[in-house]
């Protein structure tokens, strides 16, 4: 296991449980607990999470990893709940996407689909669809691609999602009209509705769900029943869940309940 990968592993226990301790950590990376106590020292530097006697603790309730840790994270679940949502949408649709590791999938499962037409032949001379999107990775990956019209926001970057959130953000947001919005999300309660860590992002997600007919949720199950800081709307305003087979029932019956067509993949 490389150094980054061990990185992205006890990230990913730290977020999970909010505490680290080093002889667990290293048991489940199969290192020595010396290689974990200059691992956790380094990440501490980089301010990803906060050192303690024999071990280290998360930020806080709003911790929030770096997407390029976040990336490694229920992967296959996240391609498959990708393709799920790019089957979903039409040729010629505006689709608004926030920024986040499952809709980045959902912009190269909708690449992919576009690469695909071309070999067939199928490709219209125009775009295959509008992308508005706030998330600098995304509209890097799709402007290269004569399939997709890209709209990208203005704003200030946040480092950790590479999103434009702000005022600049939210003006370009107001004078677009969206067919879809595909939304990432970091909770989804059924008191509480979607939500994210961020205030600034959930201002920016809730635009977002206000200018599109349709809203779509590509969200993984470990978000289900998870609440965050900031509310982005509630569950009225939801359209579509796409999610991976390991949502709860009782939490697939209480979303339909509440008008939202479920699919799992």
């Amino acid at each position: 296991m490389s150094k980054q990968e061990r990185w992205s592993r006890l990230l990913e226990l730290l977020a999970a449980d909010g505490r680290l301790a080093v002889d667990d950590a290293a048991a489940s990376v199969a290192v020595s607990p010396a290689t974990i106590r200059r691992d956790l020292d380094e990440l501490a530097e980089q301010k990803l999470l906060v050192r303690t006697r024999g071990g280290a603790i998360a930020h806080g309730v709003s911790y929030e990893l770096p997407l390029r840790y976040k990336s490694s994270r229920h992967v296959p679940e996240k391609q498959r709940i990708a393709g799920a949502v790019a089957d979903l949408l039409s040729p010629g649709d505006v689709v608004g996407l926030n920024g986040g590791t499952t809709t980045t999938e959902v912009a190269r499962a909708l690449a992919l689909r576009a690469g695909g037409a071309v070999e067939r032949g199928d490709a219209s001379s125009g775009p295959m669809c509008t992308v508005v999107t706030n998330a600098l990775n995304i509209a890097s990956e799709l402007a290269v691609r004569p399939q997709f019209k890209i709209v990208l926001t203005g704003g200030v970057a946040r480092p950790q999602t590479y999103e434009l959130v702000g005022p600049l953000t939210e003006g370009v947001l107001h004078q677009v009209v969206l067919d879809v919005a595909v939304l990432g999300v970091d909770g989804v309660d059924p008191q509480f509705g979607v939500m994210t860590h961020h205030e600034d992002e959930a201002g920016v997600s809730r635009l977002f769900a206000e200018r599109a007919r349709t809203v779509v949720l590509a969200t993984d199950s470990s978000k289900m029943g998870r609440r965050a800081f900031a509310r982005i709307c509630g569950l009225d305003r939801v359209d579509t869940l796409v999610t991976d087979s390991g949502l709860a029932p009782d939490m697939a019956a209480l979303l339909t309940e509440a008008g939202i067509r479920v699919v799992t993949v």
